[in-house]
């Protein structure tokens, strides 16, 4: 069993080596932690000794095959608890984050094994993020930000890269829900705005920033 501030860095770390070449170092898991360099390195020690990450002094940090199943759990449980909460609580998907930070440290696996039966062993999040199973495996989409499309391009929202709650709010606002099409009408070479439709309702511009934090995989005609 491990304390709720270990849990949280293995997952911190195993967050930073998804979008790291191979190792990830002391400074950006600070940062990311919100705390002194000093203070990850005493956890980096702890988690070390347990077996949990591969840490030497100024080589940075990668964990160890223990480490990655331990995060790979976090994150289900995390993620399993968002899809609970919107799915039967009437949470938006802006609302869940927070909760499930809270609720992904129960330590029961026959608990969070029912939950996955319950609501039937879901593959992806409110946000679209692949929900590990029990074995940690990912059920991974080929998504690709709705910047990368091109005019007359129609494609399907699958999840979203920026999880902040203003972000997720402007999203309902205009419409963008997980499963709903988009097709791209018309982009400003100055700026590379999207004019689009969603659902093929009346058009509308979204910025270039907008677009990249969308993802999307092109819709089977």
């Amino acid at each position: 069993m491990h304390s709720f501030t270990e849990e949280n860095y293995i997952k911190a770390i195993y967050k930073l080596l998804e979008s790291n070449d191979e190792t990830v170092s002391t400074n950006a898991i600070a940062e990311r932690m919100n705390t002194k360099a000093a203070s990850v390195t005493d956890m980096l020690k702890k988690l070390s000794a347990k077996k949990l990450v591969n840490y030497q002094k100024y080589q940075g940090v990668t964990l160890t095959a223990k480490g990655e199943k331990t995060a790979l759990n976090i994150i289900r449980k995390h993620r399993l608890w968002e899809m609970f909460l919107v799915e039967k609580f009437n949470f938006t998907w802006d609302e869940v984050h927070d909760v499930a930070e809270q609720l992904e440290h129960i330590q029961s696996e026959k608990l969070i094994d029912e939950l996955d039966k319950f609501l039937n062993f879901p593959k992806v999040d409110p946000h679209g993020d692949p929900i590990p199973d029990a074995k940690g495996k990912l059920h991974l989409q080929k998504s690709k930000p709705l910047s990368q499309f091109n005019i007359d391009d129609v494609c399907v929202i699958t999840g979203v890269v920026d999880h902040s709650p203003s972000f997720l709010r402007y999203l309902d606002k205009q419409g963008f829900v997980l499963g709903n099409e988009i097709k791209i009408k018309d982009m400003a070479d100055f700026d590379r705005s999207l004019q689009i439709s969603v659902n093929k309702r009346a058009s509308f511009f979204i910025s270039n920033d907008v677009a990249k934090n969308i993802l999307v995989i092109a819709k089977q005609i």
